[in-house]
């Protein structure tokens, strides 16, 4: 009987330990103001290793990019398109291509022109998905704010 128990326990753990949500990636955020009609916003990824993000660019039956879509303001406007640093680009077998990615840290950027002297955070949503060698998690949706420094 005592060693049923134990068994039992040991399942309960095991399970629940298996069940646990993967977040293999943490977002972090910043802006700097450049003048006092313009800003840039900084959207951080900090990656576990072995698992990767993939880039902004990513060719149609591939795996999901990641984007940034930032609410629209009176009090400001995006200046451009948001940028990235040069990702790795290799050949994966899940989708059958060469696709772009980011292993580590990664940080992108934003412009923003500001329309007020007010503006005080920008808010927005971002997208994106995970592989590691193994498999890849469903996309996840993030809103963030990111506040204006004075």
């Amino acid at each position: 009987m005592k060693k049923l128990l134990i068994l039992i326990v040991l399942m309960i753990v095991g399970i629940s330990t298996y069940a646990q949500i993967e977040t293999p990636v943490k977002w972090s955020y910043a802006a700097k103001k450049i003048s006092s009609t313009e800003a840039v916003v900084f959207l951080r990824a900090t990656i576990q290793d072995g698992w990767h993000i993939y880039s902004l660019d990513v060719k149609d039956g591939g795996p999901i990019k990641t984007s940034f879509t930032f609410d629209p303001s009176k009090d400001y406007s995006l200046n451009g398109k948001t940028t990235e640093p040069t990702p790795v680009t290799r050949y994966e077998k899940a989708f059958s291509m060469n696709v772009s990615f980011f292993e580590k840290t990664v940080t992108f950027q934003q412009k923003i022109k500001l329309k007020s002297a007010n503006v005080s955070v920008v808010k927005g949503k971002l997208e994106y998905m995970t592989c590691n060698d193994q498999k890849c998690l469903p996309p996840e949706d993030l809103d963030f704010s990111i506040p204006l420094g004075k």
